[in-house]
């Protein structure tokens, strides 16, 4: 498969152009996305996987508790619905077994449950944002 170089720069510029951080086009079996992140851009198309450091400076600290990771590549949401209430909170008390989010891939909804009892000490990821597999999504202490 050979990429057409001249989409990418002209989605490159359009980011720019426009104020966006992320741009997609599709034609036939081809889809390429052209994401801008901490000024670098992310090229991702069918055939590579997407590869990004999605952690931002804030979550770049040490935690220490019992992390929670993505069991899959996909992406984080927070609520059940747009605008619903979160499935937790900084503080708030969950057993194991409970919803902390759900991981959307293939248009399917993952839910994720926790993997311990506890008090939830820090989220790592915010709505919408990608994770990949293994990733960690929250630290409960």
């Amino acid at each position: 498969m050979e990429i057409n170089k001249k989409i990418i720069k002209e989605l490159r510029d359009c980011l720019d152009e426009f104020n966006l951080n992320e741009i997609e086009y599709s034609f036939k079996d081809t889809k390429i996305k052209v994401s801008k992140k901490s000024s670098t851009e992310i090229l991702s198309t069918s055939s590579i996987p997407l590869k990004q450091n999605i952690q931002n400076n804030e979550n770049n600290k040490i935690s220490i508790g019992n992390k929670v990771t993505s069991p899959i590549i996909g992406t984080a949401y927070l609520a059940p619905e747009p605008g619903g209430k979160k499935f937790v909170e900084v503080g708030k008390k969950i057993k194991k077994g409970d919803t902390i989010m759900i991981v959307e891939a293939m248009k399917t909804m993952n839910h994720v449950p926790s993997t311990f009892d506890g008090i939830i000490k820090e989220i790592c990821v915010s709505d919408g944002q990608p994770v990949e597999f293994g990733q960690t999504l929250i630290i409960i202490e």
